[in-house]
């Protein structure tokens, strides 16, 4: 029997949709069949690509009859509003992280879907990826004890890719601790499986240029006796895919020698303005923008990932990596390899469609989500008082 398509409307279609674009087309369960978008040659783009209506309103996408869950992948400032006009109109939800700003937003959020009866599905975020699920199928075994420690840490050129300004201000949501923090979080919380109840952070702001987060550091301590140590590093200097084989964060194979290049690139704009439209210019529709190509047969093709992580249990450290689980044992070192994903992000639409589907609860839902997102806003306020936050 043919599989059923979950018929899915897009709200926003930049950046976030353009790394969630190559999960639509490979996934036979979903149907892109509506967007709306402020930009008019995203919107042409998309009509074209899938001959779906298209809208410059939330409001009209909401309406639309066809469409039965959306996809909010709207800037930050905006999911709590794009959310409640989604449930309100009974469609489902699968927004991006960060799933607000606030706690008050969250709970807006959550009380709006429960009141029409949706599922609410946070994500795209890096806890879906599977070499951290297997992680924690690993951890739940029992074969290795409790979980002790856990140390993630990533170093990207994060703050120096192209950026529209409210990106560059903390309070507009922008910033590393708003933007990548997160995937670290939902991470630890994921593997630790416990309950988070204090935390120490110390943020960096060391480029006047790029006035918000470009770093962080967090320690994590957790209700069953487990810490996390969280570190992030945006500044464009050593490169932490460096540790898992040149694989990088979408899977795909790097060139060591592209060294500096994001950095190269900003340094030829003039202006915020220029710098906006040259990001507006590399996502969808944008004059810039290359259709994504993925096959899961091409060799370089891993899974995908956000830095280095070693989780410390009592007989066995584990490492998650893009193509494997590494189990360094009491008496051995045994590497438990993956398979290759079909499907980029395959991860996200299995909870999505096994929600409004299948009716089973997801683990990503809006009080997960929240949970993550009260983290990192105490990452901000820590740095900020000097002082542990109780959570």
């Amino acid at each position: 029997m043919e599989q059923r398509r979950l018929r899915i409307g897009v709200a926003g279609l930049g950046r976030a949709f353009s790394l969630m674009l190559p999960t639509f087309l490979q996934d036979p369960r979903v149907q892109l069949v509506a967007a709306c978008d402020p930009r008019e040659e995203a919107r042409q783009q998309f009509a074209a690509d899938f001959n779906a209506r298209t809208y410059t309103d939330v409001q009209d996408l909401a309406e639309d009859p066809n469409v039965e869950a959306i996809y909010v992948a709207s800037p930050h400032q905006f999911h709590a509003q794009h959310t409640e006009i989604a449930a309100a109109r009974g469609k489902h939800v699968l927004v991006e992280k960060p799933m607000a700003l606030n706690a008050a937003d969250c709970d807006r959020m959550i009380a709006a879907c429960r009141a029409a009866n949706v599922h609410l599905i946070v994500g795209h975020c890096h806890s879906f990826d599977t070499p951290y699920r297997r992680t924690r199928e690993l951890i739940r075994s029992g074969d290795f004890g409790a979980v002790k420690m856990i140390q993630a840490f990533n170093y990207t050129d994060y703050l120096y890719r192209p950026r529209r300004p409210e990106e560059l201000m903390t309070a507009e949501g922008g910033g590393a601790v708003f933007s990548q923090a997160a995937h670290q979080v939902d991470i630890v919380r994921m593997l630790a499986s416990s309950r988070a109840t204090r935390l120490r952070a110390s943020v960096g702001r060391w480029d006047p240029l790029r006035p918000t987060e470009g770093a962080y550091s967090a320690l994590i301590w957790f209700e069953n006796g487990a810490y996390a140590s969280l570190s992030y590093n945006g500044y464009g200097h050593f490169n932490s895919d460096e540790w898992t084989g040149w694989i990088g964060e979408m899977g795909d194979h790097l060139n060591p020698d592209a060294y500096g290049s994001a950095r190269k690139r900003l340094a030829t704009i003039a202006s915020a303005e220029d710098e906006a439209k040259l990001k507006a210019a590399g996502t969808y529709g944008g004059a810039a923008y290359k259709q994504p190509s993925w096959a899961a047969e091409e060799p370089a093709r891993s899974h995908q990932h956000f830095g280095p992580v070693i989780v410390s249990c009592e007989r066995a450290d584990l490492r998650p990596l893009p193509d494997s689980v590494v189990v360094y044992g009491d008496k051995q070192r045994e590497t438990l390899a993956l398979s290759r994903p079909t499907v980029p992000r395959a991860e996200v639409i299995d909870e999505l469609y096994d929600a409004v589907i299948l009716g089973q609860a997801p683990l990503h839902d809006g009080e997960w989500a929240k949970g993550t997102l009260e983290i990192c806003i105490a990452i901000l306020k820590s740095s900020e008082t000097g002082t542990d936050v109780l959570l």
